[in-house]
């Protein structure tokens, strides 16, 4: 499933061919998405004007003084640029035509994405109890050790929690508890204030990084096939279980915590 890097880099590359264009017509050829498309949302959405590109988690909001539409790649979706003209092809499920000639077309094989509305005020369900951007000022060590107080579950679920923080997916949970020299099973509430700043710190980074690496990519986005870059990054810990830690030299156990593959270094984590 795309993580919240993914979701940035997206923002990152269709946003300057969106933001000021005037949306001419939305063509939906798909409607069965996660949640069935709103059958009035082209009509919400045609002659507006796309003031904004922004992300919330993992949704896209595309603002416009009459409300947002708010989009969610699911687990195999991508929007990017296309040519005018250029034929749909079977998974090509959504059109945003602009006026500019443009086209930004959603393309989902296994339908988990959606394209909902979001009234003037930015209040919806999906939105309402998620927790603070992690690369945000409201995001710190502080925050992550008083809302694990009392909390007996693992900390790589406690990270994961959308209500505590959003957009720290199974990836990015791997290799900053790593960074962070924390084993994933431990107790969230049995982490100490320090340890916590020490994660906080670590997540800001490691997300930074992704991002900054996806944004190398951003050409693929709107001109091309719409992958990402950031996986190509150098990996710690996930994906290479059985492997020597780069850290120790010891080897990588696996684990399945959280209903997720967990990989870790039982020297290096504690």
């Amino acid at each position: 499933m795309p993580e919240l890097p993914e979701v940035e880099t997206t923002r990152r590359g269709v946003a300057p061919y969106c933001q000021g264009q005037v949306v001419s017509e939305l063509v939906v050829r798909e409607p069965r998405l996660r949640w069935p498309v709103p059958e009035r949302l082209p009509a919400f959405m045609a002659g507006q004007k796309i003031e904004a590109v922004e992300r919330r988690a993992k949704y896209l909001l595309f603002k416009t003084s009459a409300g947002s539409l708010m989009v969610h790649l699911g687990m195999s979706g991508s929007l990017r640029m296309v040519e005018p003209g250029q034929l749909p092809g079977k998974h090509d499920h959504i059109d945003i035509l602009l006026k500019s000639g443009s086209c930004l077309r959603f393309h989902d094989p296994r339908r988990f994405g959606s394209f909902l509305w979001v009234e003037p005020g930015g209040k919806h369900s999906l939105l309402d109890h998620l927790g603070p951007e992690p690369l945000s000022d409201k995001f710190d060590g502080d925050l992550l050790y008083r809302l694990s107080r009392g909390r007996s579950g693992p900390v790589k679920g406690f990270i994961m929690d959308s209500k505590v923080v959003v957009g720290v997916g199974n990836i990015y949970a791997n290799e900053v508890l790593f960074l962070a020299g924390i084993y994933p099973r431990r107790p969230a509430g049995r982490i100490s204030r320090a340890r916590y700043r020490l994660l906080a710190d670590r997540i800001k980074q490691v997300l930074t990084s992704a991002i900054e690496q996806g944004g190398t990519t951003l050409r693929d986005f709107v001109g091309g096939d719409g992958k990402p870059g950031y996986f190509a990054q150098r990996l710690f810990v996930y994906g290479r279980s059985g492997e020597a830690c780069k850290h120790c030299g010891g080897t990588l156990r696996e684990i399945r915590l959280v209903q997720r593959s967990t990989v870790f270094c039982v020297t290096c984590q504690r």
